[in-house]
């Protein structure tokens, strides 16, 4: 059975050899199907993979106050955000004070800038590097870490010491080939100390996450003094089972200070990592069925080709399939060697749209900035698909060399 396997092996591939035109274009059309279910489902799985792993790094046990959720609001046809009030500083300040839901920590932080110029003796960066003001708790609530030095504590904090904790970036355009803690930065004529350099976290859609400095709160209060600055709230639970209690402590009093009557709806917005990660998933399904979709009308027009070049085969090989049964092969062994170049060839589109599709979900990643993520799951796809088009497609003309009378395919000119 093996010597019988192997001989009709060898027969597929001189086939697939001496029709080396016809077969190419078949492997390119199968290959296109293939290219695009991987090319698509790894590019959706590197966006899937960055953004989850973002927000995952805050903690599934990690929810933030903030003026807007993560989506907007539908009024009739349109889609247009509720004109929530920004959270001051004095929103901010009264939940830190008044919050005391158990084994919770809450940071309160803002946005100074995006774009300060950070200058260390003569050196100094492009204006792109962002100052975030925070408390001691927003590093920990961000899922941050600290890789040299330290991180704020209490009484940096409320004495407003001079210092900050810097991005490894910010590191490396300053302060590059020394030590940096205790080095002392400036920043719009005011002077911090480096107490800690964070460790890396990359890039999201193109903004640099490592070029940053964050400062004491209030430091960055007298820095940056915009009317209309927006300050997150981020609560972070020691004990997971305590979540949904700590968020319902959370709305009840933050709707205390925003002053609402018990019929009024909230004004801002609880958002939990979690439920943005689902909120992901759901809008990364579309991208996956559309990939699926285009991919199957493409395999489906495979088939067709893959189906048409092997019944050109079955009539050009008349007369060597007639001398084949007169020296006594069975139908199943004349059915078996069509089945094995139909599926010779779909294992060659195969791997060769898997080449191509991991090629450009490479490049991808690449371009935007993602992490790139092999699409396993997409890759065992391919060779199924492949190998099923491949039987689906040499079924009918293995089919009809088998049933070939002898005596009439002897005759065929």
């Amino acid at each position: 059975m093996f010597s019988l396997a192997k001989e009709n092996f060898k027969i597929a591939l001189d086939s697939v050899k001496s029709q080396v035109l016809r077969t190419v274009l078949t492997v390119l059309i199968i290959a296109i199907g293939i290219t695009a279910l991987v090319g698509i489902l790894s590019a959706v799985s590197n966006l899937e993979h960055t953004i989850s792993s973002d927000f995952s790094s805050m903690g599934a046990n990690t929810f933030n106050i903030q003026r807007y959720k993560f989506t907007v609001e539908r009024h009739g046809r349109r889609e247009r955000p509720k004109n929530n009030p920004i959270i001051t500083y004095r929103n901010a300040k009264d939940f830190e004070d008044q919050y005391n839901y158990p084994y919770t920590q809450t940071s309160i932080s803002f946005y100074g800038t995006s774009s300060a110029e950070v200058k260390y003796e003569n050196k100094k960066t492009d204006p792109e590097v962002a100052v975030i003001g925070a408390n001691e708790q927003f590093i920990q609530n961000s899922g941050l870490e600290i890789e040299d030095g330290r991180d704020f504590n209490f009484f940096d904090i409320e004495n407003n010491n001079g210092v900050c904790v810097i991005g490894s970036d910010l590191k490396k355009a300053l302060l590059d080939n020394i030590n940096p803690i205790n080095q002392v930065l400036s920043v719009r004529g005011a002077k911090f100390k480096v107490i800690g350099v964070l460790k890396s976290k990359g890039s999201t859609f193109g903004n640099n996450q490592d070029l940053r400095m964050i400062i004491p709160l209030q430091k960055a209060r007298s820095m940056f003094t915009n009317a209309d600055i927006n300050y997150s709230i981020s609560v972070k639970t020691d004990k997971n089972d305590m979540l949904e209690g700590a968020q319902d402590h959370a709305v009840s009093t933050f709707r205390n200070i925003r002053k609402l009557n018990p019929v009024e709806e909230d004004n801002f917005a609880i958002e939990r990592s979690d439920d943005l990660l689902n909120r992901i998933g759901s809008m990364t399904t579309y991208l996956y069925i559309a990939a699926w979709v285009i991919s199957i009308i493409t395999i489906i027009g495979s088939s067709i080709a893959l189906m048409n070049i092997l019944f050109v085969s079955v009539t050009e090989r008349t007369r060597e399939i007639g001398v084949r049964k007169a020296l006594g092969a069975k139908r199943k062994t004349i059915a078996f060697q069509f089945f094995m170049e139909a599926i010779l060839i779909g294992q060659m589109g195969g791997i060769v749209g898997i080449i191509l599709g991991s090629i450009i979900g490479f490049a991808f990643a690449k371009i935007a900035d993602f992490d790139f993520v092999i699409p396993w799951l997409a890759m065992f796809s391919a060779f199924t698909i492949a190998f099923v088009v491949a039987i689906v497609a040499g079924l009918l003309p293995a089919i009809k060399a088998a049933k070939l009378d002898p005596i009439e395919s002897l005759r065929y000119e």
